[in-house]
């Protein structure tokens, strides 16, 4: 498998690109504008930079790993030649789907098509291809260069040949890929989620503040982050996503996400991205919010 594709530009997609392209593989990024993708060569252009800053990475390698990425906004174009498509789109199971019907669509028929997503059924997402035994999870952890974990998810009808095929070519990329089966959250999410959602009500209760909390797991249980500004860099809509996806997956009320993150997405207030979560962000500053806002 030489030739890739991925589905969205976005944090995750653009690391995704950046991975493949620097180990030699042909990458077509593709997404809806051009907007988009200009951004992620740009991030991709930073972030090769800090490589090369670390001594990671040559000047003609950070030159070679952008020429190997070919930008699209038309999907059709953009995966007819790929061996392997992986969908890094929003984590919105309706737009998995429909983009999936797209992918099977358009895609040469011994194509394999993995997902990025961290906790959506792979079963559920295989269930609309014509090519259940070619449709797998790919769970990239963030952010993707610099993260050694692959959660590579087998659905009810993933074959033993597809799953091999995707082991051996995340250890290619220099990952540790680790086979699990589909329920909901996999086990990465499966584990975090319930532990940040639990710091989370540990804020709501007033047990303690944000910096407190996060202080105890960083220096307690020698977390490099702690769950609050975790749940900040993952996003705090995607975390709200994963935990309805719990949820609903194993109907257990212990996976409820708690009112206060409910409504700080409500508010728009989605961590790092938005400017402000837990903790505000402004002038690249990390502050940790006043605690009248969480009570």
């Amino acid at each position: 498998m030489k030739n890739i594709a991925i589905i969205g530009s976005g944090t995750m997609g653009n690391g995704i690109a950046h991975t493949f392209a620097q180990f030699g593989y042909q990458v077509n990024l593709i997404d809806i504008n051009n907007e988009a993708l200009e951004k992620a060569l740009n991030t991709i252009s930073k972030n090769l930079d800090r490589q090369v800053a670390k001594g990671t990475l040559t000047e003609s390698e950070k030159t070679i790993t952008l020429s190997n990425i070919t930008t699209f906004t038309d999907m059709k174009s953009g995966i007819a030649q790929s061996d392997l498509i992986v969908e890094a789109a929003t984590e919105n199971l309706e737009l998995k789907l429909k983009i999936f019907k797209d992918l099977d669509t358009f895609a040469k028929p011994e194509a394999i098509i993995a997902s990025n997503t961290s906790s959506i059924s792979i079963t559920k997402i295989a269930s609309v291809t014509n090519r259940g035994d070619k449709v797998i999870g790919m769970h990239f952890m963030n952010p993707v260069p610099v993260m050694k974990l692959v959660e590579v998810i087998r659905g009810y009808a993933t074959s033993n040949e597809t799953t091999a095929l995707v082991m051996d070519l995340s250890k290619k990329l220099a990952k540790v890929p680790v086979e699990v089966n589909d329920y909901p959250g996999f086990v990465a999410n499966r584990i975090l989620m319930p532990m940040i959602n639990e710091a989370i009500y540990t804020l709501y209760e007033n047990v303690a503040g944000v910096e407190e909390i996060d202080t105890v797991m960083k220096l307690g249980m020698a977390h490099p982050m702690g769950p609050l500004q975790l749940a900040d860099f993952i996003g705090l809509d995607v975390c709200l996503a994963i935990l309805r996806v719990l949820q609903d997956g194993f109907g257990n009320p212990k996976y409820a996400p708690c009112p206060l993150l409910v409504n700080m997405v409500t508010a728009g207030n989605k961590g790092i991205k938005s400017g402000e979560g837990f903790y505000n962000y402004a002038n690249g500053v990390k502050e940790a919010v006043v605690a009248s806002k969480f009570s």
